[in-house]
């Protein structure tokens, strides 16, 4: 029996089933947060104990009820796009929902995975833009958990690839810029942002800041402290 305890949100993520054996190495017992009984088996195989509840309906007091006796709470939902209207449902409200059960269930370290422009693109992207409600509610999200004395980490990672964790990264500002690095070279690895997510869990690293970065040549314990 470890002696820490994470919920995942959205654990049938390709982020989210990197993470969980990765919190598993660190010392975690871990819950995943599924909506589709089906994927219990991939949740399993990944270390994790599927936990059947969609966030879209459920309300603070279900979610504080499936965080207690938990450590952290890894916010790693999406509506994938395409919606306007279910992206707000999730990847605002539901955030929001979740960061409220969380304070409610006393589990104060919250991460919650973003993108590396989320502060800026709400103000750049054309609102005609499909990527715009998007880009709208993980703003208004990460906005919403800075406000709260939630002990938070906010990770922005650039464009994601499935390439292998190198384990190196380059933090970005808070607008997601890198000097000298166009944006088809600000890729992450979803691996990489996985490492992230234990590192800063399990070093209680990147407290209540928003970290922004890319695949680069830092290893990551250097870079987020």
């Amino acid at each position: 029996m470890a002696d820490k305890k994470a919920v995942i949100i959205g654990a049938h993520g390709k982020i989210a089933l990197l993470a969980a054996p990765r919190l598993v190495d660190a010392g975690y017992d871990v819950d995943g947060l599924i909506r589709d009984s089906g994927q219990s088996d991939e949740i399993t195989a990944a270390g994790a104990r599927p936990v059947v509840l969609d966030i879209e309906d459920a309300g603070v007091d279900e979610l504080a009820q499936a965080f207690d006796g938990a450590d952290a709470v890894v916010f790693s939902a999406g509506a994938g796009g395409g919606n306007p209207a279910r992206t707000e449902a999730v990847d605002h409200k539901a955030a929001v929902r979740a960061m409220d059960a969380a304070q409610k269930a006393g589990v104060s370290r919250f991460v919650m995975v973003s993108f590396s422009s989320a502060l800026v693109a709400v103000d750049t992207v054309d609102p005609e833009n499909p990527f715009f409600a998007y880009a709208k509610a993980k703003h208004d999200a990460d906005e919403y958990l800075r406000s709260t004395k939630l002990d938070y980490t906010i990770l922005g990672p650039g464009k994601l690839t499935l390439e292998p964790a190198s384990e190196k990264i380059v933090v970005a500002d808070k607008d997601g810029r890198v000097d000298g690095l166009d944006a088809e070279a600000a890729v992450t690895s979803r691996d990489n942002v996985a490492v992230v997510i234990a590192h800063v869990l399990e070093k209680d690293a990147g407290m209540r800041q928003t970290v922004n970065f890319f695949d680069g040549d830092t290893p990551i314990a250097q870079a987020i402290s």
